[in-house]
């Protein structure tokens, strides 16, 4: 049920309106919410959960199906594939390395935007340090949510 809500309120977070100086600088809320719960619970979540998650946000964002659900799917496997150290790490560490993950995602979405003739700025990258920069705050809001789910 945490996992459903929570993935529910980054859905929303993704789709609430922001001013135009915000916009470029909004975090990627699903893939922050997809990277924890593949941290906390890599039984459970896992790159089936980031692929359907991800063609969700194309269907939400009006994207190119397929953009969100291959850059989630990666970013899903990578942490995966890394879970055990990254559980370990200091909150700060674990922000520091998200952020060259966040890149590959957003270029992999900034390919396939620009392979559909749509404009690529580098703009398009600055999720990826806001994403970072909000890791610490989300991970212990996450994890306080699984603890009071689990009880």
């Amino acid at each position: 049920m945490a996992i459903a809500a929570s993935l529910l309120a980054a859905g929303l977070l993704l789709s609430a309106p922001l001013p135009a100086w915000a916009v470029a600088w909004q975090p990627p809320w699903l893939t922050l919410v997809l990277a924890y719960w593949c941290l906390a619970q890599p039984d459970r979540v896992g790159i089936t959960a980031g692929f359907t998650l991800g063609l969700l946000q194309d269907a939400l964002t009006g994207a190119p199906l397929g953009q969100h659900a291959l850059a989630l799917a990666v970013v899903a496997a990578a942490v995966l594939a890394e879970h055990q150290r990254l559980r370990v790490l200091p909150l700060w560490q674990q922000a520091l390395l998200l952020v060259p993950l966040l890149l590959v995602q957003q270029l992999i979405v900034a390919l396939v935007t620009g392979s559909s003739g749509r404009p690529v700025s580098a703009g398009m990258l600055l999720p990826a340090f806001s994403g970072a920069l909000v890791w610490p705050w989300l991970f212990l809001t996450l994890r306080d949510l699984r603890r009071r789910a689990s009880r």
